[in-house]
């Protein structure tokens, strides 16, 4: 425990972690409520079916109040970096409510030099990986939101974007950017905004990959709860260790007294 006493901040997963599709986890709002007294937080995710504006209102919808600066969003991140550079001309990939955030971009199927994939649900299919092949195949960059294998749903656990971004970068040779977590510069993004070192900051995720190991390269505090796509089974057998393990966010606040 002793390395958790410089803790000055924390970032958060989303799902999985405050809430399962349309229910908060048991505990978690005042969990929250009590550590935002306390120390910086954010709230940090890849999950990119949302707009920012569509994920504030369903995160409080839940009983949370958490403003839109305190969460950075993988499609966020995106869209940053897609600003930086010199005439984006994008083939968007992304649920009809996040492309509203990319309005600014030129948007096109045919001549794109930037390819965004994010989670389109059942719109994949062969057609649609063969077209994106071969734009990549003229030159085109691809940006992958994030790398995802599965996530849980209120149904199960269900396949993620991963395994379409695997399979776009095996066929054409073309490495993906991956935005969202594990990504350091993601992590690192949200650092800079709390104004703190990644010694001082715990990151709390159900994914022991993407949440743990993944803040843990780059210095943070991996912490793993027990809710949302956590399996006993597959975090055992995993090379990554976290930090902390703990049942839910809701063991959070007396681990530090709150």
């Amino acid at each position: 425990m002793s390395n958790l006493s410089n803790l000055k901040g924390f970032l958060f997963d989303l799902d999985g972690v405050l809430y399962t599709g349309s229910n908060a986890v048991e505990g978690a709002v005042e969990a929250i409520e009590k550590l935002r007294a306390s120390y910086i937080c954010r709230f940090v995710t890849n999950t990119s079916t949302l707009s920012l504006a569509s994920l504030q209102k369903k995160i409080n919808a839940l009983g949370f109040a958490i403003p839109t600066n305190e969460i950075i969003s993988a499609p966020q991140a995106t869209l940053l970096y897609l600003q930086s550079q010199q005439n984006p001309a994008c083939r968007l990939l992304l649920a009809e409510d996040v492309k509203r955030d990319f309005a600014e971009f030129n948007q096109t199927m045919t001549t794109a030099n930037y390819i965004v994939i994010g989670d389109i649900g059942s719109s994949w299919s062969y057609t649609l990986l063969n077209q994106v092949f071969n734009d990549l195949m003229q030159g085109a960059k691809l940006i992958a939101i994030h790398k995802n294998k599965f996530w849980q749903t209120e149904y199960g656990l269900q396949m993620d974007i991963g395994g379409f971004v695997g399979a776009l970068e095996y066929a054409s040779g073309v490495k993906a950017m991956i935005i969202g977590k594990p990504s350091a510069d993601f992590f690192q993004i949200a650092l800079d905004d709390m104004g703190l070192k990644s010694s001082e900051v715990a990151m709390i995720g159900d994914d022991i990959d993407v949440d743990v190991d993944g803040s843990q390269q780059i210095g943070l505090t991996g912490v793993l709860v027990k809710t949302g796509k956590y399996r006993q089974s597959y975090a055992e057998a995993s090379q990554v260790k976290p930090d902390l393990l703990i049942d839910s966010i809701a063991d959070l606040p007396k681990l530090f007294g709150l």
